[in-house]
């Protein structure tokens, strides 16, 4: 009788548990590099099909709104009909229009397969976080399955100029969009052989109005912040577009409070860990999305670096990310999540306001360790954050949750680059704006520090 070597059991059994982990983050990956590799692909697209300036606006912006606006409605989604299900079901969409993105044969083409792509991105997104969860029960695996997770965010962002650039440069912008398809093939295939099938509670109704009204909100707002790093903040049509997104979230507040079956129940959004935690996501997104934007423009407008050098000069950022995430998703069950929430801000804010003082031309190598200090903060952080949320969240409200803290986060990246935009194009000296920019930056960490206080639970959570 022949017996397995265990060595070689245990080997095979731990590749399959982190199986899960791979192909959802893979899954994650590819949407949000989405938001940022298309910046230096974007010149070059105008040119090929003549895109006018709203044209290439829209090639941008477009894939942006329809993300955030349907966050909310894919965690629903997931919810009712189960996140594997819907996360499948977003990988194909995404996968597809991105296909049709690379064969674009012309601008108003390009901009339509953007806006799908954006709502396939927006039904991965909320599932991607629900299935970790689901697969990783244990808390110590779930703080490392749930770290990597928030170093992809990281990484994508950081990254995107430097892998825009390269394939720009070498093989073309249609590229650009054709290194999706082997990976959402691949996630794709891998899904339904690894993740768990997700419960399904189809007696629980879409509520339709109230995901127009969130819709719409999330949407406008997206929109008005875009457009304010443009137009500057005082434009009526951004003015018109925050008054309009401000009575869309009343509308949403009223219909979830009289629904039978709301999307978000308003009990969840008293929770303080729920809430805490989503507005944390929203100010580490700001802090971190405005530093890698204003950087960019910092590196190749002030100091003549190409997109590839720019992608180089931001990676100490991008491999902090991921040493953070990885300690502290082993940290995370033996400490709870506010130490390293709180630690992970404060760094970060170090590194910010390390930057708003290094004067007003500092050479690169002033610059490292600031960078550095703020990726592995934001991204040390970040995993105490996402486990708070998911952790305050009911079962049956997982995808839900998860899109709040995903819709949050969208949110406070966008109001970053607003920001960074608009004080950088209205500052008298580029360097003041660059300084001034970092420096709200490290008062949003401070900020997320003082609520992970209050907020985060300070004791790990036991399974």
């Amino acid at each position: 009788m022949t017996t397995a070597r265990p060595g070689r059991r245990s080997r095979t059994s731990e590749r399959r548990s982190w199986a899960p982990l791979l192909v959802v983050c893979a899954g994650y990956f590819m949407v949000i590099l989405d938001v940022t590799v298309i910046n230096v692909a974007v010149p070059v697209i105008g040119r090929e099909l003549s895109a006018s300036l709203t044209g290439i606006q829209w090639i941008t912006d477009g894939y942006t709104l329809v993300f955030a606006g349907f966050l909310l409605t894919g965690g629903a989604l997931g919810d009712r009909l189960g996140n594997r299900r819907v996360f499948c079901w977003g990988v194909v969409v995404f996968t597809a229009s991105s296909a049709a993105c690379a064969l674009a044969p012309n601008a108003p083409f390009l901009v339509v397969a953007r806006l799908v792509e954006g709502l396939g991105a927006a039904l991965i997104v909320p599932g991607s976080l629900a299935l970790l969860q689901q697969s990783y029960p244990a808390p110590a695996a779930r703080s490392r399955a749930f770290g990597l997770w928030g170093s992809m965010a990281g990484i994508a962002a950081s990254a995107g100029p430097l892998l825009g650039g390269l394939l720009v440069s070498t093989v073309g912008w249609r590229w650009v969009f054709l290194i999706n398809l082997p990976v959402g093939v691949a996630s794709l295939v891998l899904t339904p052989r690894y993740v768990a099938r997700s419960p399904r509670r189809a007696a629980r109704a879409l509520d339709w109005p109230a995901q127009c009204a969130v819709v719409a909100a999330v949407a406008l707002l997206t929109a008005a912040l875009n457009e304010a790093g443009r137009r500057g903040w005082s434009d009526p049509a951004v003015l018109a577009g925050v008054g309009l997104a401000v009575l869309a979230a009343v509308a949403f507040a009223v219909r979830e409070r009289l629904a039978r079956s709301p999307v978000l129940p308003l009990s969840l959004l008293r929770s303080r860990a729920m809430s805490g935690g989503s507005v944390i996501g929203l100010l580490f997104n700001f802090g971190f999305y405005g530093m890698v934007f204003t950087a960019s423009l910092e590196f190749q407008h002030q100091r003549g670096f190409s997109a590839l050098g720019t992608g180089l000069a931001l990676f100490p950022a991008v491999a902090m990310t991921m040493f953070a995430s990885a300690v502290s998703g082993r940290l995370s069950h033996r400490t709870g999540d506010r130490p390293l929430v709180i630690s992970g801000m404060l760094l970060a804010a170090l590194g910010l306001a390390g930057w708003a003082a290094a004067g007003t031309d500092p050479a690169y190598p002033l610059l490292v360790a600031p960078m550095m200090a703020a990726g592995f903060g934001t991204s040390f952080a970040l995993t105490g954050g996402a486990a708070t949320v998911m952790g305050a969240a009911p079962p049956g409200y997982s995808g839900a949750a998860s899109a709040l803290f995903n819709t949050t986060r969208q949110i406070g990246s966008a109001t970053g680059v607003a920001l960074g935009g608009s004080l950088l194009a209205t500052a008298t000296d580029y360097s003041a704006g660059l300084r001034t920019s970092m420096a709200i930056g490290a008062l949003a960490y401070l900020t997320a520090a003082g609520l992970a206080w209050l907020c985060v639970p300070a004791k790990p959570q036991r399974p």
